[in-house]
């Protein structure tokens, strides 16, 4: 069993059967009193963000989480599978797990998978991803990066907010965390 002083930034803790990741956390030793930890846990499954107070010393259970290196195959109806690419072994994610993420995955790309017990909790994306636009409207002469903005298509499918000047064929950078335009990327 580990204790409060074991908690570190991205530990996993087992509370009342349920995983809890933890985000930020804090060591405190008030003038009067025991000292404690204080820290903000988001649950794995449901995402879901808490403030938890823990007293100093205080036994924990951790969970083991192991996170590795997977390569994006294909999409199986609902479900994704993906590869290690240490074992060649595939396993498939259900589409609950990825949630967001398929928004912003390519077939072979690398992506992290945290599993537990041989089961996926979540998947985990670099902070942007480079694609393609496959569709948006064609812009005007005199349109600016300052004029605002119009919908485009990328190639995962998912829909974008762009600059006016953009056209079908231009690959942006995109932050995976809110979908949203970082930049054009020249080949």
């Amino acid at each position: 069993m580990a204790t409060t002083n074991d908690i570190k930034n991205g530990t996993v803790l087992n509370l009342d059967g349920q995983l809890w990741n933890v985000i930020e956390f804090q060591h405190v030793k008030p003038g009067k009193g025991g000292a404690f930890v204080r820290t903000k846990l988001r649950n794995v499954l449901s995402g879901k963000v808490v403030d938890k107070t823990f007293n100093a010393g205080t036994k924990i259970d951790t969970a083991t989480v192991d996170r590795r290196d997977y390569q994006y195959l294909y999409k199986d109806g609902a479900d994704f599978v993906f590869m290690d690419t240490d074992t060649y072994d595939q396993i498939t994610v259900p589409g609950e797990t990825v949630g967001d993420a398929a928004n912003f995955m390519l077939e072979s790309q690398t992506i992290l998978i945290a599993l537990h017990d041989g089961s996926p909790l979540y998947v985990e994306l670099p902070p942007s991803v480079v694609l393609e636009i496959t569709y948006t409207e064609p812009g005007l002469q005199g349109d600016r990066s300052s004029a605002g903005t119009k919908p485009a298509t990328v190639e995962t499918g998912y829909e974008i907010q762009v600059p006016l000047f953009l056209e079908t064929g231009t690959k942006v950078k995109v932050d995976t965390r809110d979908g949203s335009y970082l930049g054009r990327v020249n080949d």
